[in-house]
């Protein structure tokens, strides 16, 4: 088993690293250029890269065809839509509408923007993912029950890790923490797979080389949020689905940045590895 767990990793590595090197070298790669947070230009490359490694090696690890099949729905179609919003959302049309409500607003005037088909494209990846998944309760309701809160679970952690991609290598130190325990163990493939394709570029992440952007953020979390699915029941879908929540409502009132500024043990987590703003 545990060279299971070691041979999704390895393989969420190499192609993850294979894959930007091959996203790089394509000749439209000016297109996912952008100027980060230090105003250096860096590529979203990333983003698609982490997205295929992490879901090949997830499908790879997972423990069932179901399992591999929710595993290759919640990755690419988080990948697909967030790489869709990455390139279409810098445009100077799409840039004004911001947040849930701006995209809502956005419709109500007859106008569908890229944001918003990354949500909807997210929440469906989710329920056919948690679907797949599925419940070992009994009743219809229950079931129905499980596959909602899975589905929720899954698109929250989504959200939750693209919330956090504001610095380099932040999403990628947070999704260690999540999936570590989730890699432990029998049924730990996909978190393990997950990790893997991550642990592949988070030096050229916080480097400053590339950035993760929606493609690579969403991916990596919908991919954490069924290997943590696949692995608990309704109390504990229930309680990561209130936890998640919870961190989304927060988001709405402070920012995590500023959090972690202000609190010296995050801090030191967050700019570790980090190059300095003046190299």
């Amino acid at each position: 088993m545990a060279s299971g767990v070691l041979r999704s990793f390895g393989v969420g590595a190499s192609v993850a690293r294979a894959a930007l090197a091959w996203i790089r070298r394509d000749p439209n790669a000016a297109a996912l250029e952008r100027t980060n947070f230090h105003g250096r230009m860096v590529t979203l490359a990333g983003g698609p890269a982490l997205a295929l490694g992490a879901t090949a090696a997830s499908a790879l690890g997972a423990r069932d065809g179901r399992a591999a099949a929710a595993a290759v729905t919640a990755g690419a179609v988080s990948g697909a839509v967030g790489l869709y919003d990455d390139v279409v959302g810098n445009r100077p049309e799409q840039k004004v509408f911001k947040g849930f409500a701006g995209h809502l607003g956005a419709l109500r005037e007859g106008q569908v923007t890229s944001g918003l088909v990354k949500i909807v494209g997210v929440g469906a990846g989710a329920f056919v993912a948690s679907a797949l998944i599925g419940s070992k309760r009994r009743t219809a309701i229950g079931r129905a029950t499980d596959v909602l809160l899975g589905a929720g679970v899954i698109a929250g952690t989504a959200n939750l890790i693209n919330l956090l991609d504001l610095r380099p290598g932040r999403a990628i130190k947070a999704s260690a923490v999540i999936g570590a325990p989730l890699a432990l163990g029998k049924g730990g493939g996909i978190a393990a797979g997950t990790l893997g394709a991550a642990s592949g570029l988070v030096a050229d992440d916080l480097a400053e080389e590339i950035m993760l952007g929606d493609s690579g953020a969403n991916a990596l979390g919908a991919l954490l949020g069924v290997a943590l699915i696949a692995r608990t029941g309704p109390a504990g879908r229930l309680a990561a689905l209130t936890a998640l929540a919870s961190l989304t409502a927060a988001s709405e009132k402070v920012s995590f940045t500023q959090v972690i500024q202000d609190t010296p043990w995050l801090r030191y987590l967050d700019e570790l590895g980090r190059r300095s703003p003046s190299a």
